[in-house]
């Protein structure tokens, strides 16, 4: 299993790409941003930043949406940075949240979802596509390649996703929700006549090792109310009855609303309704033994990378603890003598 973090472009992005080059320093494998321009700095200007100065680590948003951005320049961007430092980018892409809604914007419907993952794969991997009645190539990006990995909850989603992209991205760590939304998009790769195996599978979750729970708790109480948002859209579109496991949807019962000037922050005053159990299954937290119990236990159900949410106060000691302590453990080891 990859380890991969997930960090907040807030300034200074020097921070960030520190961050980042100490991430791969400690083996992880994917340095992820959030992609929401207004909330924090622009994430592309820092992935140049980043992959400047890293040698290994692939970069790329978690994720991305089709709306505010032209989704050519969407494909011309990471096809510019494939060429500059070698292949190294992965495109999370999801309907939007925070990027959209902070501008009074709404979620692109799933149609349009499917229609940019194309677009933007097609021209970031060098071939034409059909973009607004005419048939456009990337001259230039013949030697490129990126991936496009789909986020999503629900079940119209989750079959997309199998149908269209190369990897999934599902923003929780919870065993049985992680279980549901895996068979779920192999079962419609399937049908669609790919091979489900294909497809990468990415849990990303608030991570923070330590030995006093409530204290970690508070620090990543805000993950689950951004996870609220996109679950009360599924029940709005769905009603309570959809097919979507219960512990996904009864505690948002409590929820009142949302503030996106506290979207992904520790502290916020806006997710009380958010309970320990939740916490405790969404994230993983506690000492190393419960991490690498919990990422063994993602692993046996088909996860390939484990993606670190790191907003929280204690990234520096979270890094050097994976580092060190976590991801060697549960690394596939091999006697240099048998």
């Amino acid at each position: 299993m990859d380890i991969g973090v997930v960090l907040q472009t807030t300034p200074p992005s020097a921070r960030v790409v520190d961050l980042a080059k100490r991430a791969e320093t400690y083996g992880f494998s994917h340095v992820w941003t959030f992609d929401s321009h207004i909330l924090w700095q622009e994430p592309y200007v820092i992935y140049s930043q980043i992959l400047a100065e890293t040698r290994n680590v692939v970069v790329g948003p978690m994720v991305t949406n089709p709306a505010t951005r032209d989704w050519t320049v969407t494909a011309s961007t990471f096809a510019t940075l494939n060429e500059m430092y070698g292949n190294r980018t992965v495109c999370g892409i999801g309907r939007g949240d925070s990027a959209v809604r902070v501008t009074n914007g709404k979620p692109t419907t799933l149609a349009t979802m499917r229609e940019a993952t194309h677009v933007i794969r097609e021209l970031a991997n060098g071939r034409s596509v059909d973009y607004k009645g005419s048939m456009i190539t990337l001259p230039w990006a013949g030697k490129s390649r990126l991936e496009v990995w789909g986020a999503g909850y629900g079940p119209k989603a989750l079959a997309q996703i199998g149908e269209t992209c190369d990897g999934f991205i599902l923003q929780l760590a919870d065993p049985s929700i992680t279980e549901w939304t895996i068979g779920a998009v192999r079962s419609a790769a399937e049908a669609a006549g790919r091979d489900p195996d294909d497809i990468t599978i990415c849990v990303a979750a608030p991570a923070y090792v330590g030995d006093d729970i409530e204290y970690l708790r508070d620090q990543v109480r805000w993950f689950g109310g951004m996870v609220g948002n996109h679950v009360a859209d599924i029940v709005e579109r769905y009603g309570e009855s959809a097919a979507v496991p219960q512990a996904l949807t009864d505690y948002i019962k409590g929820r009142t609303g949302y503030d996106y000037n506290q979207h992904g922050q520790a502290g916020n005053t806006h997710t009380d309704f958010v309970p320990d159990e939740i916490i405790d299954r969404f994230c993983i937290l506690g000492p190393v033994d419960e991490h690498v119990r919990r990422l063994n236990e993602l692993r046996d159900l088909g996860v390939d990378q484990f993606a670190v949410y790191l907003q929280h106060d204690g990234k520096d000691a979270t890094l050097e603890a994976y580092g060190e302590h976590i991801i060697p453990r549960i690394a596939e080891t091999v006697q240099a003598r048998q």
